[in-house]
Parts: C-alpha cells; structure tokens; sequence
C-alpha cells in the first residue's frame, strides 16, 4: 500500500493504521467511498474468502494492529521502506527494491485488487492521519464505543 503513495509516501502510523484498517475491511471501505465518492465503484474484495486474517483492536486512537511495529522494523530492515522523521512524525516510502518487489505482486492475478484497492485509497483518502480517523469516527461508531483492546 505505500508505493500506491508514491515517493511523498504516508505521514505517520496513524495515517497508515487507517489506510490499513480500510483496505482490511472492505465493507467499511465500500461505506465510506459511497459516501466522499458517490458514483465511484469500490472494487472487488481485495480477500478472496471475505475473512479478516488479522483482526485490527480499538484503541486510543482508533483501528490499530499491535504487529505494526515488527513489521514497519521487517520492511525497513530489508530495505523495502525507508523512514524520514519530522519532529515524533515518521513518513514512511517504498525504496526502489520496495518498488520493484511491489511492481512484481502487483501483476499477479491475486495481488490485482489489492493493488486497485491502494490507488483508491490513495485517490479518495490521502488525507491527514487524524481527519482519518475523526471520518472513521463519524462514520462508524460502534468504533467508537467499543473497549479498547476490543477486536473490530
């Protein structure tokens, strides 16, 4: 989903938290594209069976994934993503190899949708990390009152 960001990339964990809890859940995608995009179709189900692999948790500030920071580490290590901080802001961005790798998954027939799924996302929510989360809010608010450390 990065490289869908181009080289500006995605300011901040929390920008990507929600970008990801949108392309993990695509009912909650669908719901919130009809409602800024009218008219603009969704895509298909970037998951095939139509089951969450990895359930996101509620918490302060909404969807999060506690496995975000061994991957964020994962993918800087192996050099796919690249981080540049500003101020307690990291922005992260695909590397070259990140890009080839991304290039490559992204022809695959299986890799296809999520792919579209990113440019949508890039398109209709590159938005600032809290906007984001104040339209998810809005939108949906058993978010909202869920517990924290309650799987969404």
């Amino acid at each position: 989903m990065v490289d869908a960001f181009g080289k500006a990339g995605i300011e901040g964990r929390m920008k990507l938290a929600k970008l990801d809890f949108l392309l993990r859940y695509p009912d909650r995608f669908t719901t919130l594209v009809e409602l800024r995009a009218p008219g603009i179709a969704a895509g298909e189900n970037p998951w095939l069976t139509g089951a969450i692999e990895q359930r996101m948790i509620r918490y302060r500030y909404g969807p999060w994934d506690p496995a975000y920071y061994g991957l964020l580490g994962a993918l800087i290590g192996k050099g796919l993503i690249t981080t540049r901080q500003r101020g307690s802001v990291a922005t992260y961005a695909v590397t070259p190899a990140g890009h080839q790798l991304t290039k490559a998954l992204a022809a695959t027939d299986s890799w296809e949708s999520v792919r579209e799924r990113a440019r949508l996302l890039h398109r209709h929510f590159n938005l600032t990390g809290t906007s984001l989360k104040d339209l998810i809010y809005e939108t949906f608010p058993d978010i909202v009152n869920a517990d924290w450390g309650t799987h969404l």
